[in-house]
């Protein structure tokens, strides 16, 4: 069975179990300040925004790979022709 490519993309660059771990943490967070705005508790929902923002961006230090926004922003800028090449889940990368 074959994974839809956008996941199969994430997690090729997700690999490394605390890189993944802290996006576990982190993406429910940033996901959860949505609605602790819209209530009106915006200090903590920002809070929780910049937390799982932070949580994911170490990650990605740790795993030593680009953000998806850091991606976004670079193939906006015309500096990225295409896609990241990610591996499949479970297979090692190859060296820099």
């Amino acid at each position: 069975m074959t994974m839809w490519p956008p996941i199969q993309n994430w997690m090729g660059r997700h690999q490394d179990p605390v890189n993944f771990w802290l996006h576990m943490l982190g993406i429910p967070a940033t996901v959860l300040a949505v609605p602790l705005a819209i209530v009106g508790c915006w200090l903590l929902a920002v809070g929780f925004f910049v937390a799982g923002y932070a949580l994911q961006f170490i990650g990605h230090a740790v795993e030593g790979n680009d953000s998806g926004e850091a991606l976004l922003v670079r193939r906006l800028m015309g500096r990225v022709k295409s896609e990241p090449s990610a591996t499949p889940a479970g297979k090692p990368r190859k060296p820099r």
